[in-house]
């Protein structure tokens, strides 16, 4: 069974031979300590990931120098990013400041073929042996980090509510066409990004998750089922007051299932295990970055045993794999995955040696 064929059986919630893993970002300098010298693809493929992550930011394109020796950016939405070492940019000053200034908007042309380049050449690379996920953006996402910014995102919410709602129309249209075009450059599956909780809880209350997250949402997910594929939605933070709501809009997975939020992947296998596929969730945090290999091993056999009896479970870590993680750790896991997650689990997992040294060591 190769690496798509794993990841679309889980999606369904069936059992595949092993339990897949994949990560949406590792971090160049993990990679580098890892194995030298390798480019990315080489990089996937010595992990054996069952899954490739091209995201819709990802192409050179998608941003404009503002400040080259400041690291500032302009996106592709127009707002202003400033970069660290870290693989993604940090959004500080939005693009809609005043009402002429969304009257004046020109949305980005979802139809411009080099915003396609990456998702092609991964297909080129690994069509029909692992699963190519695309990145699309969370409709909030962009409104509340390149529109609004983040304050008054929340206050427009409430103040003039019809005013975020168009908004979002215009960014749903976009993603739309965005996944058609994403589907027919060859792409197998979707993962939609955009927090819409922090570690104490969610940052609206359900009703207002109701009338501005999710019917953006949805319209995504029935597009992307539409085309014959399947998504995953992440967020993190704590996120149980939402979790019925999310899955109402049809989503095939959710991640990470925090743990630094002090979400429970036995918890959410219990209550939600019959009714999608879950991501995670090998904390990326203090675990990934200072924890012992070993501790990382157990952390994974754990999440191994809560959440794959039945499938249902690809094992990853809880957001990505930063810069700030060791290298060592990330190794770790995946050799448990590898050696553990075998089907019948309780097989393997019942009777764990720590690994000696294996191909990734």
């Amino acid at each position: 069974m190769n690496g798509l064929e794993r990841l679309k059986r889980v999606l369904r919630r069936e059992e595949p031979d092993r339990v897949p893993h994949f990560e949406f970002m590792v971090h160049e300098k993990v990679r580098n300590a890892i194995k030298p010298g390798l480019s990315l693809e080489d990089f996937y493929e010595f992990m054996d990931a069952d899954g490739i992550g091209v995201g819709d930011k990802s192409a050179a394109k998608c941003y404009t120098v503002v400040d080259e020796a400041k690291r500032i950016y302009r996106d592709q939405w127009g707002a202003l990013v400033k970069f660290s070492e870290e693989a993604a940019g940090i959004p500080f000053e939005p693009v809609i400041k005043s009402e002429s200034d969304w009257e004046n908007y020109v949305v980005p042309d979802p139809d411009e073929d080099w915003r396609y380049d990456n998702v092609r050449k991964m297909v080129k690379r690994f069509k029909g042996e692992r699963g190519i996920f695309c990145g699309v953006t969370d409709v909030f996402d962009i409104v509340k980090e390149s529109f609004l910014g983040d304050i008054p995102m929340f206050t427009e919410m409430i103040r003039n509510p019809a005013r975020v709602h168009r908004m979002c129309q215009v960014v749903l249209d976009y993603q739309l066409r965005y996944v058609e075009n994403c589907r027919a450059a060859g792409a197998d599956l979707f993962y939609i990004n955009g927090d819409y909780a922090v570690t104490a809880g969610p940052m609206v209350s359900p009703k207002m998750a109701a009338e501005f997250f999710m019917p953006y949402l949805k319209p995504l997910v029935t597009r992307v089922h539409e085309l014959g594929s399947m998504c995953i939605k992440h967020s993190d933070g704590l996120l149980w007051s939402l979790f019925d709501q999310i899955i109402e809009t049809g989503v095939d997975g959710i991640h990470p299932i925090d743990p630094e939020a002090g979400m429970d992947m036995g918890e959410a296998k219990a209550k939600y295990g019959d009714k999608i596929c879950l991501l995670g969730n090998v904390d990326c945090g203090p675990l990934l970055t200072w924890g012992t290999a070993a501790e990382v091993r157990e952390t994974t056999r754990e999440c191994l045993r809560k959440g794959g009896k039945g499938g249902g479970l690809i094992c990853m870590s809880s957001n990505s794999i930063h810069s700030g993680v060791n290298p060592e750790n990330y190794v770790a896991m995946v050799e448990i995955i590898h050696e553990y997650g075998k089907y019948p689990l309780e097989d393997h997992l019942d009777n764990l040696v720590v690994p000696g040294s294996g191909k990734w060591s």
